[in-house]
């Protein structure tokens, strides 16, 4: 279960770390709190932020559930393909929102894979590891 705990930190601090990139762009580009809008570039970094607190609401239940069934080292990979779709996604999304597909979808996917991994043994009342 360490590789699962060690994934879900890195997820938060990865969280905290665009925080930081949003407070750094507040001053780049002149957007003062609470405002959010005034800035196409701070908007972007912004919506990353966010776009990365709506799926960590997701991932930690997933990977927590899904650790319960299957091995940990198979949990804590799926979870770092989402650290890593999350740094892809932010490249692309600050660059040309358009082109954060691949981001989102390396994002989306383990996320998905994780709660099935979990809600299917569940149901089928499978006796957790």
């Amino acid at each position: 279960m360490n590789h699962v705990d060690a994934v879900a930190m890195l997820a938060v601090l990865q969280f905290i770390g665009f925080g930081a990139l949003v407070g750094k762009a507040r001053g780049t580009y002149g957007v003062k709190a609470p405002a959010v809008t005034g800035s196409e570039p701070f908007e972007r970094i912004y919506r990353v932020q966010m776009n990365t607190l709506e799926l960590l609401v997701a991932l930690l239940p997933a990977l927590y559930a899904a650790a319960h069934y299957w091995p940990s080292l198979y949990v804590a990979g799926a979870g770092a393909v989402y650290l890593v779709g999350r740094i892809v996604y932010w490249r692309a999304y600050v660059a040309s929102p358009s082109s954060r597909a691949l981001g989102f979808l390396l994002s989306i996917g383990p996320i998905l894979a994780l709660a099935l991994a979990a809600l299917v043994p569940a149901l089928l009342g499978k006796t957790p590891i």
